[in-house]
C-alpha cells in the first residue's frame, strides 16, 4: 500500500508568494545594513562646521556609529525573542517604523548630542528587524529551498555594503548631510506597506524567556567601557582618574554580567558555549577582524577625503574594491574551505587583512591611489575567506537545535567586535594626532587650540576660516594625520596577527572526506 505524501508545512497561498516575501525582506534588510556604510563616507562631512556639517569632534562621530552598535548587539537576542513571542510579522512592522523615524529625527539633528541619540533610537529599531527577517524567511520557504533563499537573503549584505558609500556619496554632492539618513524614510514606508500585505505572521509554539537583566548588564557595561576608551584618547590620557575609573567599572559590570549569565537558567547569552576553544577561537576571529577592519574604515574617510581632497561620492567609489572582493570571493570561499580546511583558509585571511594593514601604515599624501584600490580589494579578499570559514565553525562547534543561537552569537561578536574596535583605534588616532599637532598651534588663540587638536578636520576647519593666517596650518595637520594613521595602521596590524595565532592555533583543519557533505547546510546557513 502506498504512503500518503505527507502536506507541505507551509500554506499554498504563502508558499505562491514566498519569492515577493524573500524580496520585501531584503528590502527592510537593505536599509538596515545601508544606513552603516552610507555614513562611512558621510563622517568627513558630519565633522565639518555649521551649516555644511554638524561640527562634531571625532568622539562624537566614534559616539554617532558605536551608539548604533551597542544598542543593536545589546538588544539582538532579546528581539529575536520577542519576535518569537508577539508574533514576526508584528515585531518586524514595529521594527522597521522606529527605524523610519529614528532616520527622520537623526536627519533633522541640530547637534552632534542629537544624532548619537537618534542613531541609538535607529538601532533599536533595527535589532528587530535583523532577526525577524530570517525567522520569517524560514517559516515561508520549504527545508529543500531554505539554502537557496538564505544565499540570496545574505547576499543583500554584501549588495548594501557595495551601493552605500556610492549612494552616500551622490547625496551628499547634491544635498544636505542629513539626506543620508532621510534617503531611509521613502524605503521604509514602502517597506511597511508590502510586508503589511504580503508577510505572514508566526511565532514560536514555545518561546524563550526574556532576560532584561542580562540585557541591561551588557549594555551597560559596554558603553561605560567605550566611553571609557573614546575619553581616553580625546584626552590623549589613559592614566586620567575618570577615563580610568570608567574603564574599570564597564570591566566590572561585564565581569557581572557574565557571572549573572553563567547562573541564569534563561540566559540571554550561553557563556556555557566558550567552553568549546574550537567555538571560542572562531568567535574571536570575527571580532578581531571587524576590530582591525572598521578602525580602518573610519581613519580611511578622513584619509581620502581630507588629506586627499576628494569628495564624498569618489571617496565611496574608492571603497568598491573592498565590497567588489566580498561578493566575488565569499560565494566561493567553500571552495577554499574544502581544499584547505577552515584552519589555513582563516588564517592565512586574517595574514592577508594584517599584511595590508602594514601597507596603510606606509601611505603618504601622494602615494598612488591604484594602490590604495589594491589594498581595499586584498581586504575584501581576507575579509571573505575568514567570514565564512568561522561561521562554519561556529555553526558546527555546536548541535544543530542550537544554529539560532549561534548565528545570533556571531552577529553580536562582530557588532561588538566593530564598536570596539572604532573605539580604541580611534582613541589612539585622536591621541596621536592630538600629540603631533599642539605644538603647531602656538599662533592660535588659547580657546582655539584645544579644539583645532581634536581631528584633522577641526584643524583644517579652523584654518580655513583664518584665511591666508591659516594656511600654515594645513601641511601640519596632513603630516599629523599621517603619522597617526600610521600607528593606529598598525595596531590594527598587531590585532590581526593576534588573531591569527588564534586561529592557527584551536581552529580545526581540514575535515575528513566524509564529513563534508554533512556540514553543507550548516555552511550556507551560517554565511549570513
Amino acid at each position: 500500500m502506498t504512503s500518503p505524501v505527507p502536506a507541505p508545512r507551509i500554506p499554498e497561498a504563502v508558499h505562491r508568494r514566498r519569492w515577493a516575501i524573500l524580496g520585501v525582506l531584503m528590502l527592510s534588510l537593505l536599509i538596515v545594513v545601508l544606513d552603516n556604510s552610507i555614513l562611512n563616507v558621510a563622517i568627513k562631512t558630519i565633522a565639518t562646521p555649521a551649516p555644511t556639517g554638524l561640527g562634531a569632534t571625532q568622539s562624537e562621530i566614534e559616539w554617532a556609529i558605536n551608539a548604533y552598535t551597542l544598542v543593536f548587539a545589546g538588544l539582538l537576542f532579546t528581539a529575536g525573542l520577542v519576535g518569537d513571542r508577539l508574533g514576526r510579522k508584528k515585531v518586524l512592522l514595529g521594527g522597521i517604523a522606529v527605524f523610519g523615524i529614528g532616520s527622520a529625527l537623526a536627519a533633522e539633528s541640530g547637534s552632534p548630542t542629537q544624532l548619537i541619540a537618534y542613531r541609538a533610537l535607529m538601532a533599536l529599531g533595527a535589532a528587530f528587524v535583523m532577526p525577524a527577517t530570517l525567522a520569517v524567511l524560514m517559516n515561508v520557504f520549504e527545508r529543500e529551498e531554505q539554502p537557496k533563499a538564505i544565499g540570496i537573503w545574505a547576499g543583500g549584505v554584501g549588495l548594501a555594503i557595495a551601493i552605500g558609500p556610492i549612494t552616500g556619496g551622490a547625496l551628499l554632492d547634491h544635498f544636505w548631510w542629513g539626506s543620508v539618513f532621510f534617503v531611509n524614510v521613502p524605503i521604509v514606508i514602502i517597506a511597511l506597506v508590502l510586508m503589511a500585505w504580503l508577510v505572514p505572521d508566526s511565532r514560536d509554539p514555545r518561546p524563550g524567556r526574556l532576560d532584561p537583566v542580562g540585557v541591561v548588564l551588557s549594555v551597560v557595561g559596554l558603553v561605560l567601557l567605550v566611553y571609557g576608551i573614546i575619553k581616553g584618547g580625546e584626552l590623549a590620557d589613559f592614566t586620567d582618574t575618570k577615563v580610568l575609573a570608567t574603564i574599570l567599572a564597564g570591566l566590572a559590570v561585564l565581569t557581572g554580567f557574565v557571572v549573572f549569565e553563567k547562573r541564569s537558567d534563561h540566559p540571554s547569552l550561553d557563556v556555557t558555549y566558550f567552553r568549546n576553544k574550537v567555538f571560542s577561537a572562531a568567535m574571536s576571529a570575527i571580532a578581531l577582524v571587524f576590530f582591525a577592519l572598521m578602525g580602518v574604515t573610519f581613519f580611511s574617510v578622513f584619509y581620502t577625503q581630507s588629506v586627499r581632497g576628494y569628495s564624498p561620492l569618489q571617496s565611496g567609489l574608492l571603497m568598491l574594491p573592498l565590497a567588489a572582493a566580498q561578493m566575488i570571493f565569499a560565494p566561493r570561499a567553500r571552495l577554499v574551505v574544502e581544499r584547505f580546511g577552515n584552519r589555513a583558509t582563516t588564517t592565512a585571511g586574517l595574514v592577508l587583512i594584517a599584511a595590508t594593514l602594514a601597507v596603510f601604515a606606509t601611505f603618504e599624501a601622494d602615494t598612488p591611489i591604484w594602490l590604495l584600490e589594491v589594498v581595499f580589494f586584498l581586504m575584501g579578499t581576507g575579509m571573505a575567506h575568514i567570514m565564512t570559514p568561522t561561521s562554519v565553525v561556529i555553526m558546527q562547534a555546536l548541535p544543530r537545535e542550537k544554529a539560532g543561537s549561534a548565528s545570533a552569537l556571531s552577529n553580536t561578536f562582530r557588532q561588538v567586535g566593530g564598536a570596539l574596535g572604532i573605539a580604541v583605534l580611534g582613541s589612539v588616532l585622536a591621541a596621536t594626532y592630538r600629540d603631533g599637532i599642539e605644538d603647531k598651534l602656538g599662533l592660535l588663540p588659547p580657546g582655539l587650540r584645544d579644539t583645532a587638536a581634536e581631528s584633522v578636520e577641526a584643524t583644517l576647519g579652523i584654518a580655513e576660516k583664518l584665511g591666508p593666517r591659516g594656511e600654515a596650518l594645513v601641511a601640519p595637520a596632513n603630516d599629523a594625520f599621517l603619522h597617526a594613521m600610521h600607528v593606529t595602521a598598525l595596531c590594527g596590524t598587531g590585532v590581526a596577527l593576534i588573531g591569527a595565532v588564534v586561529t592557527a592555533l584551536f581552529l580545526p583543519g581540514r575535515p575528513p572526506a566524509g564529513q563534508r557533505d554533512d556540514a553543507e547546510p550548516e555552511l550556507v546557513a551560517a554565511a549570513e
